[in-house]
């Protein structure tokens, strides 16, 4: 679970709520038409801009926010020698039966294909592909929070322009211009707040989850490629370091071939 996330909202649904309290009671901002042009133009206007198929898987991959990454690359790199060592010693075909059993099934394509005897540059390409497509449906779902954060304002704005029109409208009546102005106002609070609060940091999150697993996706083509030229697992594990920051690198340490082993094996056999 990502502390940072929970901590966010926490905070941030907690000084919200701190804020209305200190005016009164919470029902004051309890406006369900305001609701409904807020959230259900946002809505709309998503289901409008992206396919319906698009949106609901989004929405399902949203969830990552609250994750950690599943795997960090510095147990990857250490996979990587251990693999390396194995293949200098036994060969490439040593790896075939402990690709099976890799929980990546990025890592394990990678090499299977080394294993299979694919040219290098073949090897790079196909990966690579897989990488691009990867990070161009990342970028979607990020450009589909990013969209509601943009229309939630929007339709908060024309709520804001409805309840004034209204107020206008019946300015002989003063009984009505309290409810027609808590609407104007109401809508615009509704829309920062999804905006600011849900959708652009949703947005910004689900970015940074997709660097960092882009970053592993090019750990691993890198690696593959060594061990596909039969590298020395020092070199190995130098060039792979080169992508982490110099605290990150102190993490990973010696590494002994019985030792990644096990790492690797450990959960399929």
């Amino acid at each position: 679970m990502d502390i940072a996330t929970l901590l966010g909202i926490f905070l941030g649904i907690g000084s919200i709520l701190w804020g209305m309290m200190g005016g009164g009671s919470l029902s004051t901002f309890v406006e369900f038409r305001s609701m409904a042009i807020t959230f259900g133009g946002a809505i709309a206007g998503t289901l409008i801009a992206f396919p319906f198929s698009r949106v609901v898987q989004t929405f399902k991959i949203a969830g990552k926010i609250f994750q950690k990454q599943e795997q960090d690359p510095e147990s990857v790199i250490a996979t990587l020698v251990a693999f390396a060592e194995r293949a200098r010693r036994d060969g490439l075909l040593a790896l075939e039966d402990e690709a099976q059993h890799l929980p990546d099934p990025f890592l394990q394509k990678g090499i299977q294909l080394v294993v299979d005897g694919t040219d290098p540059e073949l090897v790079r390409s196909i990966l690579e592909i897989e990488l691009s497509f990867l990070e161009e449906r990342h970028k979607q779902g990020q450009r589909l929070f990013e969209t509601i954060g943009f229309l939630a304002p929007a339709f908060g704005m024309i709520g804001t322009l409805i309840g004034l029109i209204q107020m206008l409208k019946q300015l002989q009546d003063p009984s009505t211009v309290g409810p027609n102005m808590a609407i104007a106002l109401i809508t615009t609070l509704y829309g920062a707040l999804l905006a600011n609060l849900v959708c652009i940091p949703t947005a910004n999150k689900l970015g940074v989850r997709s660097s960092e697993e882009i970053l592993l996706k090019e750990v691993i083509i890198e690696g593959i490629l060594s061990i596909q030229a039969g590298e020395n697992p020092r070199i190995v594990r130098e060039k792979l370091e080169a992508f982490l920051s110099p605290v990150r690198r102190n993490n990973i340490g010696d590494v002994s071939l019985s030792q990644e082993e096990r790492v690797v094996v450990g959960s399929g056999r």
